[in-house]
């Protein structure tokens, strides 16, 4: 079995194991989902969704973000963690956005990691959540999950973005980020992987398949 032919087997297995893959960040519009986004780094995505709300009741639009202040936005986001820089990097891409981009959050990954705090991950998401692009969205769960898989023999997260790339289906690839997600946090988790409740045991490369 090669590695594109394992990469759909995986594809069908998690498709029918999550059928509803989503984002568990909870937004309304392309610029909350930046923001939580950035305000996930070092974050569970849990804590972010309680933080949100006042947030974004406080600041409902770009114009509002640019208004605002750095200490303002850190007294909104402290219990994220990282508050100080995350606030700094909110404000800057904001304006960013205003200033370079017309007021709307860029839709392709080489303009959006040009905003203050926005890596390849974030654009990622944002190109195939919003705007419907084939993404690959490499956080921790996904690496470890497709190295598990016999998918990729990298750790680092470009470089696993390229190997599947080369693998997924353009159209599937989003989708499959979120269901690894869901995944890694129900059964391949970091400390153990649960092989035995596993949906792609049959084919993983951890039980020896080849």
């Amino acid at each position: 079995m090669d590695k594109k032919e394992r990469a759909l087997l995986c594809v069908e297995a998690l498709k029918k194991e999550y059928p509803g893959a989503v984002c568990s960040l909870t937004y309304t519009d392309p610029l909350q989902l930046l923001i939580a986004t950035r305000l996930s780094a070092q974050c569970t995505d849990a804590r972010v969704n309680q933080v949100t709300p006042a947030l974004f009741a406080r600041f409902p639009t770009l114009e509002a973000f640019c208004e605002g202040t750095e200490e303002e936005i850190s007294g909104l986001i402290r219990s994220c963690g990282f508050y100080k820089i995350k606030s700094k990097d909110i404000l800057a891409a904001c304006r960013m956005i205003r200033d370079d981009f017309g007021g709307k959050v860029p839709d392709t990954i080489e303009d959006l990691i040009k905003l203050p705090g926005v890596g390849r991950k974030t654009a990622n998401l944002i190109i195939g959540d919003i705007y419907h692009k084939p993404a690959v969205v490499t956080d921790t769960h996904f690496i470890r999950i497709t190295g598990r898989l016999g998918l990729t023999e990298n750790k680092d997260p470009k470089k696993v973005e390229d190997d599947l790339r080369a693998l997924l289906p353009p159209e599937e690839s989003n989708d499959f980020c979120h269901r690894t997600v869901l995944h890694g946090r129900a059964v391949c988790t970091a400390r153990k992987a649960h092989c035995e409740s596993c949906c792609m045991a049959p084919f993983c490369l951890t039980n020896g398949v080849k």
